[in-house]
């Protein structure tokens, strides 16, 4: 059975793996093959997310993403500065304890 992942055009041998835990999350190696082919290093960030239509576990490297921000992030980033502002002297005083 081969699995194509049509973002890289890369078609590889399926394989099994095992979830397993790490701390608080699950985790599923990549095999080092599949890794190698898309360039993806240890520490390096990457993107998680599911596909709605066929419910599949998908990998994006962080770097290709980082064009795509959205409305929500810029507003919560606002909504972050001006709570920040609001509760530094109470923030300051916590920092202290």
């Amino acid at each position: 059975m081969t699995l194509c992942d049509c973002r890289y055009n890369i078609v590889s041998t399926m394989q099994i793996q095992t979830v397993f835990r790490a701390g608080n999350s699950n985790v599923v190696a990549i095999p080092k093959q599949l890794s190698k082919e898309l360039g993806l290093k240890p520490g390096q960030k990457v993107f998680v997310e599911k596909d709605q239509a066929s419910e599949a576990i998908v990998i994006s490297k962080a770097s290709k993403l980082k064009a795509k921000k959205s409305a929500t992030s810029k507003e919560f980033k606002k909504w972050l500065k001006e709570a920040l502002k609001e509760d530094a002297e109470i923030l300051d005083e916590l920092a202290l304890r």
